[in-house]
């Protein structure tokens, strides 16, 4: 469920090409962000939003669009965050 909201949050700020999304919360069962709730993510995103800007840029973006999630649906987030002419279909 909260893969979906997280989905649909970055779409519709980011109007992404590509997105994928990895809910590693299993493998923190136990750590202290899994006991307030938070789950642990891990986001590929490929959008134009992201040419020309710096890394702390891009992540500002999308803790932006993430918005209160970050403070208790999200305990820890990785990103990936790539403009299309720096991605490369694996």
């Amino acid at each position: 469920m909260t893969t979906e909201v997280i989905r649909k949050l970055l779409s519709d700020s980011l109007k992404p090409e590509q997105i994928e999304i990895i809910d590693n919360s299993a493998a923190h069962a136990g750590h202290i962000g899994a006991q307030s709730g938070g789950g642990h993510y891990h986001v590929t995103i490929v959008s134009d939003a992201f040419e020309g800007k710096t890394l702390v840029q891009r992540h500002q973006l999308i803790y932006k669009a993430l918005g209160d999630m970050m403070k208790q649906q999200i305990h820890a987030l990785g990103i990936n965050a790539m403009s299309p002419s720096e991605y490369t279909n694996p």
